[in-house]
């Protein structure tokens, strides 16, 4: 079969342009791609325990970017300034804070209503997910719906700040400008840049350890391992199940607080697409494996933007998941296969 038809848009002026723009391209893709990849992180701590995709997690990320703007609101007000990295690092870690607790208690209340309930009744895991998917309509709406939720409560004009235009986007009034630091090729590496990859780079190695040498980490291992042979040896999986799904919603937090710093805006459908993007990543990396996560995401994020350069903006996706069929059809298991399980100490 004659494939040349997908490459005739392709013309030698694009190609060289992506050499030329190739350092740019490359760390802001590597950039959003931490992004995906700290997301990710929480499919995969969900998938490795319970063997069920949590498809709410991408809400539990989009009330963390909506936790990150209501705090810049409320310590700086509603007019709209344009700040550099450094002079906010206080009130972004306050916003990290309130993001990462906003997002964790969300994952856990998806949690305790729409998993435990059906995991102790022992339902199928096809009416679990169908439960999850409920769950992250159901969160969507919620966020859609705040201006009327407060309005039952007559406070709608005390919290008009934080509540109108419930289905619009939503800004947050200050707007970080990247600072450049060093030079690599023709591009400038920013201070943000450097922030949202080490970030995520860190806090994987921060997880990627916990679950490999703690006490608690080991008992997420052996559920996940083997669920019965760790009951019998006095694991509580019911807590471990719970500290899966706070991790993973600490995780999506730190994801919505570094997507705002570089996006800036959100709503109430926010977290879709890049739910979408991060569970790609996820099983892109080798669903179950922390490590495979991060690099899914870091993959995903340079394919998005070198498919964008040759194809043009609009065919980013189609290449990000074209790329995705094709590792799995050479390696189904992902990049890192290896599952939670089967970690090492």
């Amino acid at each position: 079969m004659d494939f040349s038809f997908l490459f005739q848009s392709i013309s030698p002026l694009t190609i060289s342009d992506l050499f030329h723009q190739f350092a740019p391209l490359t760390i802001t893709g590597l950039a959003l791609g931490a992004i995906y990849g700290l997301i990710a992180l929480g499919y995969t701590m969900v998938y490795g325990v319970l063997q069920l995709i949590n498809f709410a997690h991408s809400e539990v990320f989009m009330f963390g970017t909506f936790a990150v703007a209501w705090v810049v609101v409320f310590f700086h007000g509603t007019s709209s300034t344009s700040q550099g990295l450094f002079s906010t690092l206080g009130l972004l870690a306050i916003c990290l804070v309130a993001a990462m607790l906003t997002s964790a208690a969300i994952a856990l209340l998806v949690e305790r209503v729409a998993y435990r309930p059906l995991i102790r009744k022992g339902a199928p895991k096809l009416i679990i997910l169908i439960a999850a998917i409920g769950a992250s309509f159901s969160l969507s709406e919620i966020m859609g719906l705040r201006d009327q939720i407060v309005g039952w409560f007559g406070l709608k004009d005390n919290l008009s700040n934080y509540v109108s235009q419930a289905r619009n986007v939503y800004s947050s009034p200050i707007t970080i400008d990247p600072h450049g630091l060093f030079s690599i090729g023709n591009y400038r590496v920013t201070d943000v840049d450097l922030l949202t990859i080490g970030a995520a780079i860190v806090m994987m190695a921060f997880l990627d350890q916990f679950v490999r040498r703690t006490r608690l980490g080991r008992g997420i291992r052996s559920v996940a391992q083997d669920p019965e042979s760790a009951a019998l040896m006095g694991v509580n999986a019911t807590r471990v199940v719970q500290v899966t799904f706070l991790i993973g919603g600490l995780m999506a937090g730190a994801a919505a607080t570094l997507y705002m710093i570089r996006i800036g805006t959100t709503r109430q459908n926010a977290g879709f697409i890049f739910g979408v993007k991060a569970f790609t990543a996820a099983v892109m990396g080798g669903i179950g494996n922390l490590r495979g996560a991060l690099l899914g995401g870091l993959v995903l994020g340079v394919a998005e933007n070198w498919g964008a350069a040759l194809f043009g903006t609009n065919w980013k996706d189609v290449v990000a998941f074209v790329l995705l069929v094709l590792i799995l059809l050479v390696r189904p298991t992902g990049i890192l296969g290896e599952s939670l399980g089967k970690a090492r100490a």
